[in-house]
């Protein structure tokens, strides 16, 4: 007799990541804090797929888990290196690219094409703001057409979220038991400042403080861009998914060239950013001011110190980041905040439960704590795609007239 499929068991779920990665599993409370932010969760899944799928022509799938291995060896992710190091050596030739790049001798790996590659991946990976167009002309003349390098540069910049996101949920998991009290509660809601907290708390417009500043600037791409005349149906939705002024963007309209992974791209940054509830929008773009900061890029450290101060109504904080991050913040909340946000932008590796316990002790809920951590990590992709797919116009550098 042939089974009834309608009475077979249903396979079990595909593992999440990042869940496998951090050591989370269901009825944790930060599984739970986590699956609360299901949108954030079901794009960064699918973000991982649709930048591994077989069907992103131009750059092979060997290649780019190459990229993937040694981007999370670099940045000191053992959990998502060995994901990586499993799916490559199951690629043929995997078994020699895994030593190569596990012994630190990934520049001489052969072919040279795939060593132009990983020259790029670490360069991303390690000082992003060193990213130039002589790059991205080295990928030009490896072969890479645009779509493959927007493909690479959004898998290397994609990593460095995943590698942020997996380390501030490993050290949420761990400050779990250390927490007592409400203030570790999945639904627990801490009140948040808003507003000028001082007089003088909003100071002149534009700031312009050791190279960065607060103005509206522009941003030139290094690839040629999507079309709108000629754009697909996938890339006029992909754009439209991002936001109303996406069609108008060179940095949107290179990001199209791979418009699946834009898409999942911006389903993640709007659930973030915009997301209901949870840590103030404001303290949002705090921690992705900070991030941008100390990446050393202009254009988005504009962008939402802008936003910031349009949502606190306030810019000495702003001020303060661009003076020195490292002791930024008006008060003890924002202070742990800032400095939260730097350790995970630079050392995501040495994120700690104490770090997290410091936030939920000063008032901050699991959530808000999530939301920070998602914030920091999504800067860590921007910023990457901005320093090293293009350059931002300063003003200040502009010849005369």
């Amino acid at each position: 007799m042939t089974a009834d499929p309608h009475t077979l068991p249903m396979p079990p779920p595909m593992p999440d990541l990042i869940d496998s990665c951090a050591g989370l599993a269901p009825g944790q409370p930060t599984h739970l804090v986590r699956h609360g932010r299901a949108k954030v969760v079901a794009a960064t899944q699918a973000s991982h797929d649709g930048l591994f799928s077989p069907a992103v022509a131009g750059i092979s799938v060997a290649e780019r888990l190459c990229a993937a291995l040694l981007a999370c060896t670099l940045s000191h992710a053992p959990a998502l290196a060995r994901h990586y190091r499993s799916a490559l050596l199951a690629e043929q030739g995997g078994l020699a690219w895994v030593t190569a790049i596990e012994a630190g001798l990934w520049h001489a790996i052969d072919p040279p094409r795939l060593a132009t590659i990983l020259g790029f991946t670490a360069k991303l990976i390690e000082r992003p703001i060193d990213g130039d167009r002589q790059a991205v002309q080295a990928l030009v003349q490896a072969g890479l057409s645009p779509p493959a390098i927007v493909a690479l540069a959004q898998l290397v910049a994609f990593l460095s979220y995943q590698v942020r996101l997996v380390s501030g949920l490993q050290a949420m998991a761990a400050a779990d038991n250390d927490a007592a009290g409400p203030a570790h509660r999945p639904d627990a809601v801490a009140a948040t400042p808003t507003g000028p907290r001082r007089a003088d708390a909003l100071a002149a417009s534009p700031l312009r403080i050791n190279g960065f500043t607060d103005e509206t600037l522009p941003w030139q791409p290094w690839l040629e861009t999507v079309q709108l005349d000629a754009a697909t149906p996938a890339q006029l939705a992909a754009l439209d998914e991002m936001s109303p002024t996406a069609r108008q963007s060179p940095y949107f309209l290179l990001l199209a060239h791979q418009p699946e992974i834009l898409l999942h791209r911006s389903v993640a940054f709007n659930a973030i950013m915009f997301a209901p509830g949870g840590l103030s929008r404001a303290e949002r773009e705090l921690g992705a001011t900070v991030e941008s900061r100390l990446n050393g890029c202009v254009y988005c450290t504009s962008v939402h110190a802008q936003r910031f101060t349009q949502l606190a109504r306030r810019n000495d904080v702003i001020a303060q980041v661009f003076e020195d991050p490292a002791t930024a913040g008006t008060d003890a909340r924002e202070r742990a905040v800032v400095q939260f946000s730097a350790v995970l932008a630079q050392q995501p590796h040495n994120v700690s439960a104490a770090q997290v316990g410091s936030l939920l002790a000063l008032g901050l809920s699991p959530v808000e704590v999530l939301d920070l951590v998602h914030a920091v990590a999504l800067f860590a992709w921007a910023n990457r795609l901005m320093l090293n797919l293009g350059e931002t116009v300063l003003p200040w550098a502009a010849p005369a007239a």
